[in-house]
């Protein structure tokens, strides 16, 4: 069974998120360590605000990652989890929230 994997990126006064950097560097690492092995989607969000005019979103990003199964992508972080996580202070200074999820639909 699929699942889709949500990273999201708490948006805490004074944090430090480059969002170049993630684009245009993290995205590719993370498609290089697991696209051929069992990543099957990747969406980008930024957080834009709320319903609430003029609160600041929650999250300063959302990534939104497709898996083949929960089996395949652990087996494809414990190959190559450790270079995936170890760039993520290459481009913020928060701690993200990993949510795995089974897909409704």
């Amino acid at each position: 069974m699929s699942i889709t994997i949500t990273v999201l990126y708490p948006n805490t006064p004074d944090s430090r998120f480059d969002v170049d950097y993630f684009v245009n560097t993290h995205i590719p690492l993370v498609k290089e360590h697991w696209g051929d092995k069992c990543l099957t989607t990747v969406k980008m969000l930024k957080g834009a605000g709320t319903a609430d005019p003029g609160t600041p979103a929650p999250y300063q990003v959302i990534t939104v990652l497709g898996f083949e199964s929960l089996q395949a992508f652990r087996a494809a972080a414990k190959e190559s989890g450790a270079a995936v996580i170890g760039d993520i202070a290459n481009f913020t200074d928060v701690k993200p929230i990993v949510q795995i999820n089974d897909n409704l639909n």
